[in-house]
């Protein structure tokens, strides 16, 4: 019992040193709560860093171009890295005589899509492959949610088999 009892007042000195910072008394905190089981290691690390809404974020803009000037069949950078819980803009365009499709599924299932804009249409909603005819342009605002490496791939028939994919890297 003697053991605990110094515990405890080795912790309530510590605590009365930390509690004068209110940073460290809410870090102090999260950690107690954390270890008496009321909150989640995801939650945990989260909070401190959960303070902008992802949609209020200015977009990290990201450029692509599906296909070439010359006829080439391939997304242009054909690899797109991205970090869970920041907010994107990829801009899409395709300065080729042939239409492409940027399909992306299981990217798609693990982003919040905010919109996507294509002249004057804005598409709200999932999105899980886009169309860019020539000479057309679009941009899609979004949020990863979940890392991974997803398949990308322009779904006209033989696009993907003369080269045309690429991936999409979301890291934590």
């Amino acid at each position: 019992m003697e053991p605990l009892l110094q515990w405890i007042g080795s912790v309530q000195r510590l605590m009365a040193k930390l509690v004068r910072s209110f940073w460290a008394g809410g870090l102090l905190m999260v950690v107690c709560l954390l270890a008496a089981g009321f909150l989640s290691r995801e939650t945990a690390l989260a909070a401190p860093f959960s303070r902008t809404d992802p949609a209020k974020q200015p977009a990290i803009e990201v450029k692509v171009s599906l296909g070439t000037e010359t006829g080439e069949l391939k997304f242009v950078p054909d690899q797109l890295k991205f970090t869970a819980g920041k907010r994107y803009k990829l801009l899409l365009s395709n300065p080729s005589s042939v239409k492409h499709y940027f399909t992306a599924k299981d990217f798609a299932d693990n982003i919040w899509s905010q919109k996507v804009d294509a002249g004057n249409v804005e598409i709200k909603g999932a999105i899980h492959e886009l169309e860019l005819r020539p000479g057309t342009q679009a941009d899609w605002v979004f949020v990863p949610m979940k890392s991974g490496t997803y398949e990308l791939h322009c779904s006209v028939p033989g696009h993907a088999a003369a080269g045309m994919v690429g991936s999409l890297v979301i890291s934590p």
